[in-house]
């Protein structure tokens, strides 16, 4: 997809900017006064009808992956989670957390870690499968082994017709939002994903970042950089996705 040039995506950044001050407004104020009435705004008429279903990836005796300080990839997914929830909320849409704790989503049966992350994978697709009219959004952090040098957001999809151009969307505003420099392209998955693999709605997976790059790994672990991440993501479902070739 190539970047207008005539101002299509003029005002994206505007959009940012604006939904990382309302978060930043409505978390202070309900952290002072809590529980307050606030009005939404109004929503894209294209997500009428949609619930967006936010799945932070990993969770309890599975967190996901650990960067050298210590950082747990299943925290920080939760915290962005939330964020994207409270910024979509601002605008009238529906949502569905699929975990608002950090917790795995398994069976009470399941006893060994593999067969918790196992029955986890399998009830967070029954979860999205249940939801009618469901969008996905799987926030994840990413890390490489054996390198500190990689950095930057990845958008991800399994089916290129109903996702690749939103995942497309949301990675060009994660660039212009918060890196510029990131030259990464929204890409199908290049392997098997249970959870994308096991739905049938449109569904992105977000690797927000790499915990194995040590200023990265800081930078997510900012509340002011969740919020940007969140803000970011909300601006590619409120949006409008342009159309292939312009």
């Amino acid at each position: 997809m190539r970047t207008r040039k005539d101002g299509s995506w003029q005002g994206i950044g505007t959009f940012v900017l604006a939904a990382t001050l309302l978060l930043t407004a409505l978390t202070v104020r309900l952290g002072r006064g809590g529980g307050e009435a606030v009005t939404a705004l109004a929503g894209p008429p294209r997500l009428r009808g949609t619930t967006v279903v936010i799945d932070a990836g990993h969770g309890g005796e599975d967190g996901g992956a650990v960067s050298s300080a210590g950082t747990v990839e299943s925290g920080l997914n939760l915290a962005i989670a939330l964020r994207l929830d409270t910024v979509l909320a601002l605008y009238g849409v529906d949502t569905v957390l699929l975990r608002t704790e950090d917790v795995s989503l398994h069976d009470p049966d399941a006893q060994t870690l593999r067969e918790k992350k196992a029955s986890d994978l399998r009830n967070r697709a029954e979860m999205v499968e249940a939801i009618p009219n469901a969008l996905l959004v799987s926030i994840h952090q990413n890390t490489y082994a054996g390198s500190s040098r990689y950095h930057g957001a990845q958008v991800f999809y399994a089916d290129a017709e109903s996702s690749g151009a939103l995942a497309r969307h949301a990675q060009e505003i994660l660039r212009q939002a918060l890196d510029p420099e990131n030259t990464r392209q929204a890409a199908k998955l290049p392997g098997a994903v249970y959870l994308m693999d096991h739905i049938t709605c449109p569904a992105i997976l977000v690797e927000c970042g790499f915990l194995s790059n040590p200023e990265e790994d800081a930078l997510l672990r900012t509340a002011g950089y969740q919020t940007k991440l969140a803000a970011a993501l909300a601006s590619a479902l409120l949006t409008p996705i342009p159309q292939e070739g312009t």
